[in-house]
């Protein structure tokens, strides 16, 4: 009876602790990160009674918690992932809008600012068609500027974001090794107090949305978090610091720096996946070619522009000013560098410029460039002097003095010449829409040649305005200014101060022509369709690719990149979802299942307590026949 009585009891205190495992999985059925909980019951050691075994009742095998460290792996895989793409995707779509407007875009600016042209052109001597065009200009340049801003404003963001993720992840870091602490002191035979595990999964699953993790289970049930590629967060008890500090080339774009003890490790280029994954890729694959790309666009422009305009005569009879000013290529110098030396940075071929930056090492005899991004060996030329600057993708980078050995640099061609943009000519009558010379036939010529203006090759030859007189000595001979005897091929260019002429026809003997000032053309037109030609032709690329051109080819990479991003969004929100379901169907509570569960325990309960009623009957039976 006694064993009877220990058996029921035995159950009794078993299905007890099930119907307050029951109990908390349904009071926790709402509660984020719970894992539900399960009792796994344990037979008692038989005791022998004679040549017989007789059990003991059940024992609390142990109290599991219900989850797949595969799983949740898996899970915080697929969450990394999507956040990346979630936080990139979004950060993409301002800037595809920001080029792509079809009435504030580039290219919609742009062709306005072609058409004011070609109205001055058309009414060269119209002070209304020149401001207008004036005005066009200068939308141009505050349509650059706004892009420029709206970039430095991303820039900017993608910094403060940067650091508030890193705080983020340290904080992260820290709750994790706080709970692997109270893990390791307070583990019982049976593992770890389950609400602490749950704890720590919660924090991991945020960090997985913050940067691609990798965990480790340790055998004493403390978990050790790894990023990068391998680098610790957090081991055991202890937490690293994540900080986002300045850049070593640009205090403006932060670097990522581990720290642990006096050790610290910059992992930039290691972190991947999440938000941070994002901010980081975003800078390196987005912002930073497309500020580039659009300052490829306006070095184009400007360099066009202002070659095209210096070749034609105000209304005031002056050669063209410079229409626009732009900011020079930048150069930074690394935080670990001792030479103190910076180079110049020029730009030599527009159409040879790449829309990337650069990275440059000396080690004491010879310089390596690579591309910033690829790390990409660029082939280079020169010595890096001023005498012999170093020549690479159109551009000349030289040093007033040698750097130390081990400097490093780093040029950004085109992400910064916007910020100095702006138009130089303010006053209409300095449009120089007409040619700087003009030519003429005498008036006593009695033969059919001619001549006109091929092109200006040089409007800082200081014989330029100056008159000039071709005669010719017999029909197939001329001389220039009374020197000279040159053989004469109809269409054949002649050079003289800084210009191209092209006669024609047949000359007589004693014909006449002149090159002179065109001092007081109010109506020639032909230096702003000399303008318009040179905006409309290949520029860039090796003369291959027109401003226009390059335009629509960078709102089509933004845009392509923008919306592949946003597609692996779409498909990593639905793997997200199914690895989400998956661990869910195993960690989840189920209230229809617990509920059948707790009458299932309810009943086993009333049936332990009858044991212990039974064999109190038996015992008091027991009593009263032995008092008789």
């Amino acid at each position: 009876m006694a064993s009877i009585f220990n058996i029921g009891v035995s159950a009794l205190l078993a299905q007890q602790r099930a119907l307050s495992v029951t109990a908390n999985n349904i009071a926790n059925a709402s509660t984020p990160g719970y894992s539900r909980q399960r009792v796994e019951f344990s037979e008692r050691p038989a005791d022998r009674i004679g040549q017989h075994f007789v059990g003991s009742g059940v024992d609390i095998g142990n109290v599991r918690r219900m989850s797949d460290e595969i799983a949740a792996a898996q899970m915080r895989g697929a969450s990394s992932a999507f956040h990346r793409a979630d936080a990139f995707a979004s950060l993409a779509a301002v800037v595809e809008n920001l080029l792509a407007d079809e009435e504030l875009g580039l290219a919609a600016t742009l062709q306005s600012f072609v058409n004011a042209l070609q109205d001055v052109a058309n009414d060269p001597a119209s002070t209304s068609a020149r401001e207008a065009f004036l005005s066009e200009a200068r939308t141009l340049v505050a349509r650059f500027g706004a892009i420029d801003d709206r970039l430095t404003g991303l820039e900017d963001e993608v910094a403060r974001r940067l650091d508030g993720v890193a705080t983020e992840i340290t904080s992260l870091g820290a709750g994790i090794a706080e709970i692997n602490e109270r893990i390791l002191t307070t583990s019982g035979a049976n593992g770890p107090p389950a609400d602490l595990l749950d704890q720590r999964d919660k924090l991991l699953e945020r960090l997985a949305e913050l940067v691609d993790i990798d965990t480790v289970m340790e055998a004493n049930g403390s978990t050790t978090v790894l990023i990068g590629n391998g680098q610790a967060l957090v081991l055991g008890a202890t937490s690293m610091q994540l900080d986002a500090v300045p850049g070593r080339f640009d205090p403006r774009q932060p670097d990522m720096v581990l720290r642990s003890g006096g050790t610290n490790v910059t992992v930039t280029q290691f972190l991947t996946g999440g938000e941070l994954g994002a901010l980081l890729d975003f800078r390196r694959e987005m912002l930073a070619p497309t500020r580039s790309a659009v300052g490829q666009i306006a070095v184009g422009l400007v360099n066009a522009a202002n070659a095209a305009h210096a070749n034609g005569m105000d209304l005031h009879g002056d050669l063209g000013q410079p229409l626009f000013a732009l900011a020079p290529p930048a150069a930074f110098e690394a935080s670990t560098n001792t030479g103190g030396s910076v180079p110049s940075v020029t730009i030599a071929d527009v159409g040879a410029l790449e829309p990337r930056s650069y990275r440059m090492h000396y080690d004491g005899a010879d310089y390596r460039v690579l591309d910033a991004a690829t790390g990409a060996e660029i082939p280079v030329s020169g010595a890096g002097t001023v005498a012999d600057p170093l020549v690479f993708d159109g551009l000349e980078v030289a040093f007033a003095a040698p750097p130390a050995a081990g400097d490093q640099f780093e040029v950004r061609a085109l992400e910064h010449t916007l910020s100095d943009l702006a138009l130089l000519v303010q006053n209409p009558d300095r449009v120089a829409a007409a040619a700087p010379v003009r030519t003429r036939a005498a008036i006593g010529n009695v033969g059919d040649g001619a001549l006109e203006l091929a092109a200006i090759d040089d409007p800082a030859d200081p014989g330029l305005l100056t008159t000039t007189t071709i005669e010719f000595i017999d029909g197939a001979t001329y001389s220039i200014n009374g020197a000279g005897a040159f053989a004469y091929t109809p269409g054949d260019e002649i050079a003289v101060n800084g210009a191209r002429v092209v006669l024609t026809g047949a000359p007589a003997a004693g014909d006449v022509f002149v090159i002179e000032s065109n001092s007081g053309g109010i109506g020639d037109n032909r230096n702003a369709l000399a303008m318009i030609d040179a905006l409309a032709a290949g520029i860039l690329d090796g003369g291959t690719t027109t401003l226009q051109g390059a335009v629509g080819r960078t709102v089509a990479q933004v845009g392509t990149l923008s919306a592949e991003t946003q597609r692996r969004r779409d498909a990593q929100g639905a793997l997200l979802e199914q690895s989400r379901a998956r661990l869910d169907s195993l960690r989840g509570v189920n209230l229809d299942e617990e509920a059948a569960n707790m009458l299932r325990t309810e009943q086993m309960y009333h049936a332990a307590a009858q044991t212990i009623a039974v064999a109190g009957t038996l015992f008091d039976s027991l009593l009263m026949a032995l008092r008789r």
